[in-house]
């Protein structure tokens, strides 16, 4: 979540070893002191799984640039034991050598342990065997929880002392936070909450890390189920229990026997499910497709016509991440748990399947055989052919591809497919959902943002997919040969998939008062921000520009409003257009003129 929401409850770990290179960080009711001086910190999040180690160096660098001087990152309990007890820090998961970058880089740091997270993140950055465990209760006065969480967080905080990276040791963290967000959602958790979050501080501070800890606002367990395999039972079971997160499908499968087809023949499968997307097969045959408008819980309704004797009914689940956030979150179920699942004959004679027996598997064959992984493997051939299934769900896609050249960022363009998961080289870069769209109504090429805030003032992108351009580190490409794999779920077209170079530009304009503003981007680019813009007598140049002794109060709105969202964009620069209606627009240095930065 935005850091700018902080409310900031410092704890003040007085038991330290200082050295002689040691920052001395303390607080009053007024502010931060570092070595004996007040200072308002200018911090920004860069989080480090979510990009590769290649990158690092360069993202912090333009977060210097850009008048940074302390970089956040949280930690994530999935990514670093996503099996209890066996942890990974290599790769883009070395906290370690991320925060020594950043010292590096001669910035300060904040270490957000949480460990729960919220961020964005699945199921706000629990591992999800947390779950499973007996008796355990998350963010609550829980021993069972509390002692995965200390154990969690004190390994961490010795690796960062290791390291010596804690400002009392020289390095660059600052600031240290336990937990996260949790005044927000207190009050669900009632009296045990309270608890809780004083034994978070005393265990804060009991790890001595001679920095302040801050606070952010203010069923059994089934291992032979862990991801793989399969089994059976007499009810309807909640998804994340089974899967464990380590694919987003689970199959739900099982057998009613018909005597009478006259009664059956146009039948209605009705499911109850708790999200988020849910395809039904009967006999082998798909039925249809159907997903929660909400992320919530929905009931799938199709037409089916079942034969004489045994008909299997299989119904394949998926989610679309999990619930980060809120009280108790973690108890959100997903999946057909409990159901109902009926079927519904002529004369609404039902049956209810809620209780059948029921099989069930976890994830795809196309994961358990590492399809998107492009090494030859042992049993998978892809057929190879000019011609390709178009609009078939269920699908799994190859191609190769040339990098593009030169150094610029590259994406992918997945304009054209459905819903599913893409792979570049066996990287995953991401779900995608490009055929499900925004709101055609709502967007208007004029904007202001003035006034009281509301969600859908200055919509854009409406009629189109929230994301169709997904980013390729270069990192992850080679210069000759590249693999791009798809599993498209829901039926998609790729034909129009393109790789594509990304240049953000800086493009300028000044302008006198009668003449024509004329801004262009290049390449298709859009002009996504305007970065100054002054109707007066401004100062500077292009990368220095500065307002003069007087503007146009809304300057920037209009550049903005005429702008923003277009490959290029021009109007005539009168008074009349920034609303200044009182005398002729004269200053010393002669006519008014518009100065406009923008970035494509």
């Amino acid at each position: 979540m935005d850091s700018s929401s902080w409310a900031r409850i410092f704890l003040l770990s007085l038991a330290f070893t200082a050295s002689c290179f040691a920052t001395e960080v303390t607080y009053d009711a007024h502010s931060l002191i570092i070595n004996g001086e007040r200072r308002i910190i200018f911090s920004g999040a860069i989080h480090y799984p979510r990009s590769t180690v290649e990158m690092w160096p360069g993202i912090i660098q333009k977060a210097k640039d850009g008048g940074l001087d302390t970089i956040e990152s949280y930690i994530f309990w999935d990514r670093h034991e996503p099996v209890r007890r066996e942890y990974n820090f290599l790769e883009n998961l070395d906290f370690i050598k991320f925060f020594k970058l950043i010292q590096e880089a001669g910035l300060y740091a904040i270490l957000r342990i949480g460990p729960y997270v919220c961020a964005e993140w699945n199921y706000g950055g629990f591992p999800l065997w947390l779950h499973s465990m007996p008796g355990i209760e998350l963010r609550t006065d829980n021993p069972i929880y509390k002692n995965e969480m200390q154990i969690f967080t004190t390994k961490i905080v010795n690796m960062a002392k290791e390291a010596k990276l804690f400002a009392s040791q020289g390095g660059p963290i600052i600031l240290a936070q336990i937990e996260n967000e949790y005044g927000d959602i207190m009050t669900g958790y009632g009296d045990a909450g309270k608890t809780y979050i004083k034994w978070c501080a005393e265990m804060a501070l009991a790890q001595n890390i001679g920095v302040p800890w801050i606070m952010c606002q203010q069923q059994k367990k089934k291992d032979t189920m862990h991801g793989k395999g399969s089994f059976k039972v007499n009810q309807l079971l909640e998804q994340k229990e089974l899967t464990f997160d380590v694919s987003d499908y689970l199959w739900y499968m099982t057998s009613v026997d018909i005597n009478d087809t006259s009664i059956w023949r146009n039948a209605t499968l009705c499911v109850n499910t708790m999200g988020h997307t849910l395809d039904a097969y009967v006999n082998g045959r798909r039925v249809g497709y159907k997903f929660s408008q909400t992320g919530s819980n929905f009931t799938y309704e199709k037409q089916v016509s079942l034969k004489k004797g045994p008909n299997i009914i299989t119904l394949l689940s998926a989610t679309v991440g999990l619930a980060n956030y809120g009280a108790k979150f973690d108890k959100i179920k997903t999946g057909i748990a409990g159901g109902p699942v009926h079927l519904i004959g002529k004369n609404n004679v039902t049956i209810d399947l809620s209780t059948n027996l029921w099989s069930y598997k976890v994830g795809l064959n196309g994961e358990k055989r590492r399809l998107y992984d492009p090494q030859p493997r042992i049993g998978v051939s892809w057929r190879s052919n000019s011609s390709y299934p178009i609009g078939r769900p269920m699908t799994w896609y190859k191609a190769d591809f040339k990098a593009p050249f030169g150094t610029d960022p590259v994406v992918v363009d997945l304009q054209g497919l459905g819903k599913g998961h893409a792979w570049v080289n066996g990287h995953s870069i991401g779900r995608y959902w490009t055929s499900r769209i925004t709101v055609t109504n709502g967007c208007s090429d004029t904007c202001d943002y003035r006034g009281k805030y509301v969600s859908e003032k200055c919509n854009t992108n409406c009629g189109n997919p929230s994301q169709r351009w997904y980013h390729v580190p270069r990192s992850f490409l080679n210069n000759d040969k590249n693999t791009l794999v798809l599993f498209e779920e829901i039926g998609g077209n790729p034909q129009n998939i393109s790789f594509q170079t990304v240049t953000t530009g800086t493009i300028c304009a000044q302008v006198n008062e009668g003449a024509q503003l004329e801004l262009s981007c290049q390449g298709g680019q859009i002009i996504s921000q305007i970065q100054f813009a002054s109707f007066g007598n401004p100062k500077g140049k292009c990368g220095s520009f500065n307002k003069g002794t007087w503007e146009a109060a809304n300057s920037q709105s209009v550049v903005e409003a005429a702008c923003i969202g277009k490959t290029s964009c021009g109007f005539t620069v009168t008074k009349e257009a920034f609303g200044v209606t009182v005398g002729p627009m004269k200053v010393d240095e002669g006519v008014a003129r518009l100065a406009v930065q923008a970035t494509c």
